[in-house]
Order: C-alpha cells, then structure tokens, then sequence
C-alpha cells in the first residue's frame, strides 16, 4: 500500500503505541524511582516535573529536526507508521513508497525519525499521567492545586490531537506553528509547577515585574514568527544581512500571513509568489529587533538589581540573546545549517523557559496554593542563593 492510498488516520496501532510508549517511560521512571528513595512526596514529585520538563525541552528540539529535516510525513499516517507500530514493520510499504519518490517525504531514515518523535511524545505524555495521579493521591502536600497538572495532561493530549492534524493536513502551516507554540506552552506549565514545588521567591520590582511579562509577550510573538517562516519554507526568501537580496526593503507581497492556507498556497488556492515569502522573513528580521532590544533591556536591570540571584538571570538572558542572534544570523549568511537551525529553536525554547521561571519566582504568576502543610508561603529571595 503506497501513500496515495494509506489512510490518514488508522487507529488499529494505538494500543501497541501505547503499550510501547508505557514501556519506554518505564525508563525514566525507573531512573527518577532509585534517585528518590527515601524522598518525601514533594521532594519525588518536584523531581519527576523537572525530569518531563527537561525531556519535553528535548521533544520541542527533536521536533525542529523533524520539521528541519522533512521528515514530517515520513510516515504518511497517524499515529502508527502504515497501521504499524514501528517502521520495522512498515518496511515493506516505506522501501515501496521510496522507490516510487526516491526524493519524496517517506524515506527510511524520515520514517524512524517521525517515529521517534511520536515516542518521544508519548513517553511524556506517561509521565504527565503518572504526575497527574501522583498529585491527586498526595494533593494534601502539594504547594498548589492537583488541577495545574491535570491542565498539563489535557494539554498535552491536544498537543498529540495538533501532531495528528499536522500529518492529515499535509503540514498545514498553521497547524505546524501551533504545535509549536502549544510544545512552549506544556514547557511553561511544567516550568511553573516545577517552580512552585522549589519553593523560591525573587523580590522584583514593580517595572520589572511588568517588563518581563511584556518581554515574555514579544518573545512569544517572535517565536510565532519564526515558526511561520519555518514551516512556510522561507529562511532562505532573503539572503545576504543586513540588507535582503541586496536590498534594504524589497517587494513584499503579505499573501503569505492569510492563516487560512494550505501549505505552499494562497488563501484563494494559488502558488504562493517568492515576494510572499520575502514578506514572512522580512517580518521575523523585524520582530528579532524589537525582542532581542526587549531582552537586552530585560537583562541589563537585572543585572543593575540587588541580589546575585536576579543578576544570574539577567546574565543568562543575555547570554542566550546572544547566541539566538548569532544562530539566526548563521541560517542567512551560511544557508540554513541543521546545526544552526537546531540552535535556533533550542534557544527559544530556553529563553521561554528562562522567563517564566522568573515569573514564578517573582510571584507573577503563582499556582493556587494547596491545603496541606507543604503549602508555606515562598521566602522572599534578594540577592541569597538560588
């Protein structure tokens, strides 16, 4: 059976998937269990949010080398790999489907990679389970309501229901961008738990209090940006920097931003012109100004702030504003290395990360405080250790 004629959505692999997915977690689990012996509940459970936060960083990064390597419907199918759990056992329809488009989206090596990302999803997915009912049996000694990580596990399971449309939509590119942001968004929510079991305040003042809410904002927007060049294909629209095919403003067409489209197509079904997708890249350049201003002003008052604490953050902010300027530059001027490219998207997802830790330690954003006596209010931290 080739791609034309496998259907999109086949259900019939979802429990070996699962199964699949229990046994690799398994894993981690195993690892977080002998690392926590004799820990009380919220030490383990504070351990076990940094251990699926840490491997959801590396699912966001894992799924940029999918997109970045076209592997994206390397498996024409969802969830399984031509209704098969692996593509072990789809190697008959793969080596069929690359025969037939040697250069095509199903290759051998595109199909493990999409695979492995869809187990790498999967396996997070089973750890937020086990947070999730850990939390309910043990809510009288959490620091906040067993809900946030029930919030967590739906989220993550319409992060899965993105993954599916992203393959029966052909890469849509909307569907592709939000996927991308909803991996943030699960990256921020753990963050903020992850926060919260710590335990640490940071005293910041009014105006950084609402500058890092508003930096966070444009970084958001940014990253939505650079994920709608990504998955629209125009990195390479522009070449050269500063200027843009030799030029300081070239022809733009703003066809590019109907939201409504499929992939390579305008809203009313036409290609898609080279102006259109000179526009995208001209608009992420653009948004890079203004967040990477943003983030340099966000990082110099902390580093002018009282306490060491405040002053390491807004180091690391700089140093990671840095190094996304330099990766982005690198996509232009070096014409698109995975390398680059995959340091791209692993700083963003670092300067999301980086930020709303400083939220919740500023107490911008608390989670509702729970009943039992674990729930102590925070010690406000001026310039202590972290």
């Amino acid at each position: 059976m080739d791609a034309d004629t496998q259907p999109l959505v086949d259900l019939a692999p979802l429990v070996g998937l699962l199964a699949l997915a229990a046994v690799i977690a398994l894993l981690p689990l195993s690892w977080w269990w002998v690392r926590q012996r004799g820990a009380d509940t919220r030490a383990r459970l504070a351990a076990l949010t940094a251990l699926t936060m840490f491997l959801t960083f590396d699912l966001i990064v894992f799924g940029s080398f999918t997109r970045l390597t076209d592997s994206g419907l390397g498996c024409p199918d969802w969830p399984g790999c031509y209704g098969q759990i692996s593509p072990f056992a789809a190697r008959a329809e793969i080596r069929a489907a690359e025969a037939a488009m040697p250069t095509g989206p199903v290759t051998w090596s595109k199909a493990w990679i999409e695979m492995i990302h869809r187990y790498l999803a999967m396996t997070v997915g089973v750890l937020i389970v086990v947070m999730t009912v850990v939390a309910w049996a043990r809510r009288r000694t959490l620091p906040f309501s067993p809900w946030w990580p029930t919030a967590t596990l739906v989220w993550v399971i319409v992060q899965g229901l993105f993954g599916k449309y992203t393959v029966t939509l052909k890469l849509y590119p909307a569907i592709v961008t939000l996927h991308l942001l909803g991996g943030l968004l699960l990256l921020a929510l753990l963050a903020l738990q992850h926060e919260a079991f710590r335990n640490r305040a940071l005293a910041l003042p009014a105006a950084l209090r609402r500058g890092t809410l508003v930096v966070l904002a444009l970084l958001v927007a940014q990253i939505a940006l650079g994920g709608w060049v990504s998955t629209n294909y125009a990195v390479l629209a522009c070449t050269g920097f500063p200027q843009c095919n030799g030029q300081w403003w070239p022809a733009m067409d703003t066809a590019g931003f109907a939201v409504v489209r499929p992939l390579g197509q305008t809203a009313d079904g036409s290609m898609l012109n080279f102006e259109a997708l000179v526009a995208i890249h001209m608009a992420h350049r653009i948004g890079a100004l203004v967040a990477t201003a943003a983030i340099a002003w966000l990082a110099w008052r902390l580093w002018r702030s009282d306490g060491a604490v405040l002053r390491r953050f807004g180091a690391g902010l700089a140093l990671l504003a840095a190094l996304q300027v330099a990766s982005g530059l690198s996509n232009v001027v070096l014409g698109w290395p995975l390398a680059a490219a995959l340091a791209h998207a692993a700083g963003a997802a670092a300067l999301v990360l980086l930020l709303v830790m400083l939220i919740a330690r500023g107490g911008l954003m608390r989670l509702q405080p729970g009943t039992g006596a674990a729930a102590a209010a925070a010690p406000v931290v001026r310039g202590g250790a972290a």
